[in-house]
């Protein structure tokens, strides 16, 4: 299909031209470089509130929202003024710093699931940390892991399934060694039988199962809350520990995460992304007999230069704090409902094949009308209507990460006016795609 541009690209074409001779793809992260939609990635100047704009001034309804941290929206003025004044007295010290203090304080005063928390510069940092750890603490080297769910570019954890139903991982990345994968055995969600088979032969070799527990990397496979609590239960039973990767749900669907949504207790929790206050900032979180194994005080060593940055604690520190206004993961919840809801009414009129799973402030524009729970149910030819959505959309001012597979969120600075536009132009989008 041909894809007309009726907004004028020019700019960012030069510069995706030019970037092209100094970064693989011209991108610093994969997805960027636009290859699952049309024309050349936008080049983005500035932002504010629910809408940023690109090099050629354009501008954007936003619902990538830097793929999740902005909760609050672009350039939010509390914490563009925290981190402002926090940067007129330096910028990194290596060394402790209240901020990282007040941070820490204010996440475990409000999240009764943990007692100690390790800052770190990404969530994949944060992945990588905790599967030391609970390497560290059991004496164990395996992990468990399940399709569907993406934990980061974590060696252990970049495999994909191998031949027969519970396999041991293959490497999904070159650079990554087919020992080190195979370390990793990986299960499908929700298969209850084949868990309680694999933990009961491979207990006495696993550290732990790693789960998201809304997984939100491919698709929104939204699960039962009795597939989290047999987790639970079964990870007590072979007394394996159990890490929920919170690096998109943590501090999103509220302020516990999915921990604190399903009420159940993981040993060992990852966040990300909204931490930092759209600032680069991870953090791995346990009771304190967990994360007393760390060093200075254990034998699991990790450390890391711009850990707790006091820039970066000043953003994540003005962000959490808004996130505990009263009523903001209820009003949260209630515009995205709104949002995807109306979407799927007007699909369901028209007979269009799309559906809109949604949790908290994220959402998903998944094709078909069956509920989606594991990533082998997504039709990979269906994202050929994406294409044509997601250009759509970029031509009447509504901006989605540029694959289909990839959630959307809703910020607090996104108005019902705002998300009534959206629904307007996503169901315009939709009479051209399947029109």
């Amino acid at each position: 299909m041909k894809f007309e541009q009726r907004i004028p690209r020019q700019t960012s074409a030069v510069l995706f031209d030019e970037a092209q001779g100094y970064f693989p793809g011209g991108v610093n992260s994969p997805v960027r470089a636009f290859r699952s939609v049309s024309g050349p990635p936008l080049f983005i100047k500035e932002g504010k509130g629910s809408r940023m704009r690109d090099e050629d001034d354009n501008e954007f309804l936003d619902f990538c929202c830097s793929w999740g941290p902005l909760i609050h929206g672009h350039a939010n003025e509390y914490i563009e003024n925290k981190v402002i004044e926090t940067v007129k007295k330096g910028t990194s010290f290596g060394t402790p710093n209240r901020l990282g203090n007040q941070l820490g304080k204010l996440i475990l005063d409000h999240h009764p699931y943990v007692e100690r928390i390790r800052f770190v510069s990404s969530g994949t940092e944060a992945v990588m940390s905790a599967l030391r750890l609970a390497r560290g603490v059991t004496g164990r080297n395996k992990i468990l892991k399940f399709d569907g769910c993406y934990h980061g570019h974590v060696d252990s954890l970049l495999v994909k399934a191998g031949s027969g139903l519970a396999t041991f991982g293959t490497s999904s990345s070159a650079g990554v060694p087919e020992n080190v994968a195979a370390d990793t055995i990986i299960l499908p969600l929700n298969d209850r039988d084949l868990l309680e088979e694999t933990l009961a032969k491979h207990a006495h070799e696993i550290a732990c199962i790693i789960v998201e527990p809304i997984p939100a990397n491919n698709g929104l496979l939204i699960q039962d809350p009795s597939w989290l609590e047999c987790l639970r239960i079964k990870a007590w039973k072979h007394n394996v520990l159990l890490i929920f990767d919170e690096v998109i749900s943590g501090f999103r669907v509220g302020f516990t995460g999915a921990a604190g949504y399903y009420n159940v207790k993981p040993d060992i929790i990852t966040f990300g992304k909204v931490i930092g206050g759209g600032f680069p900032v991870g953090a791995y979180a346990a009771s304190a007999e967990i994360m007393d194994n760390i060093a200075p005080v254990g034998p699991v060593y990790q450390a890391g230069t711009l850990s707790a940055n006091p820039v970066a604690m000043a953003a994540g520190l003005a962000a959490l704090e808004l996130c505990l206004t009263p009523g903001f993961y209820e009003l949260q919840e209630q515009k995205t409902h709104a949002m995807a809801t109306a979407i799927e009414a007007y699909a369901k009129e028209k007979g269009y094949p799309l559906h809109v799973p949604h949790i908290g402030s994220i959402f998903w524009l998944a094709f078909g009308n069956e509920r989606i729970t594991r990533s082998d149910q997504i039709d990979a030819a269906n994202m050929e209507y994406f294409k044509v959505i997601h250009h759509e959309l970029l031509q009447t001012g509504v901006y989605l990460g540029p694959s289909g597979y990839e959630v959307g969120f809703v910020s607090g600075a996104h108005s019902i006016k705002d998300l009534e536009e959206a629904v307007s132009k996503i169901c315009a989008a939709m009479d051209v795609a399947f029109g």
